[in-house]
């Protein structure tokens, strides 16, 4: 009887031409997956991490935050709207050129803030720069766009000082304005990772007129000063006590009992450039300068006292 044929089946040899597979890309470099609702706890932690090696970088320790609208133009760009209208070589229909009228006379009243916060940005950057210390303080800080942001980062750059923007990432462009100190020009996707930067480095805020973004910055400030959740004293002025007071009733809070008579004391009206400086320089004085900190060393020494949340 004739044995099975038990010989293994040889294994066919891969041709040498067969392409090999393509390695695939590390994960921090898989641009799908970091765009993807899987990658979102990285961006989170990126807009923490990459802004805080920057900051230390630049040797920033605490900022002054400028608050208002993006809309407010400079005195010598609403004069120009103003005799565009006025000229009419457009041809605009009546009706319409009322209107356009009413908005260009109302931004020339309005450009008076514009050329305020450049002023009082140069005089803050001016006496921060005389300050001895090791580090960059009370910088000024917007929110990097047009207006009053434009404004106080133009001012504090002809002062010769860093000046920082932080920036949104919008559906329609917010460009950078030109006046941030480059190494410090920051784009943020999530709203809230930018409003940490805003709080948790600042010493004072200053809220020039503006919209809906003006006052949640306002009040997510004081609410965090109201309910003490920094360890620091945020110093909070309110400019241009003419129009704020045609939009905020504060004073009706505390009669109603919904804030404490107490909580009207977190801010100060001011109406000039050489009176907010002045009470921002006796109150930054009182509680960043007059305190004797204990020396750091080490890792410690290497990087800026940022400010720090409560336990």
């Amino acid at each position: 009887m004739t044995e099975p044929n038990m010989t293994e089946p040889k294994l066919t040899e891969p041709k040498l031409t067969e392409p090999k597979l393509k390695s695939a890309p590390l994960a921090y470099q898989n641009e799908p997956f970091l765009n993807s609702p899987d990658g979102r706890i990285l961006r989170l932690l990126s807009e923490y991490s990459e802004p805080l090696s920057r900051f230390r970088r630049e040797q920033i320790q605490d900022t002054v935050v400028f608050f208002g609208s993006a809309r407010i133009a400079s005195r010598d760009s609403a004069d120009a709207m103003l005799s565009a209208v006025r000229d009419n070589k457009a041809g605009v229909a009546a009706a319409e050129r009322a209107v356009q009228m009413k908005r260009a006379e109302a931004a020339v009243d309005m450009a008076r803030y514009y050329e305020d916060a450049r002023q009082l940005a140069h005089m803050l950057t001016e006496w921060s720069a005389q300050i001895p210390a090791r580090r960059q303080r009370f910088v000024v800080t917007t929110g990097g766009g047009p207006g009053i942001m434009e404004a106080a980062n133009l001012g504090a750059h002809e002062a010769g000082g860093k000046t920082i923007g932080l920036n949104i990432n919008l559906p329609f462009e917010q460009y950078p304005n030109p006046y941030i100190t480059p190494a410090l020009n920051f784009e943020f996707h999530y709203f809230f990772m930018r409003k940490f930067w805003f709080a948790y480095l600042a010493k004072a805020l200053v809220i020039f007129p503006g919209g809906f973004g003006t006052l949640d910055e306002l009040f997510e400030i004081l609410t965090l000063a109201q309910t003490e959740k920094l360890a620091k004293k945020i110093v909070v002025v309110i400019y241009g006590s003419e129009y704020w007071k045609k939009i905020l009733n504060l004073e009706a809070m505390a009669d109603a009992g919904t804030i404490s008579p107490e909580d009207l004391e977190l801010f100060k009206f001011c109406d000039s450039p050489e009176e907010s400086f002045e009470f921002l320089k006796e109150n930054l004085t009182r509680y960043h300068l007059g305190a004797q900190h204990p020396k750091r060393t080490g890792e410690e020494a290497a990087t800026p006292e940022i400010a720090k949340t409560r336990p």
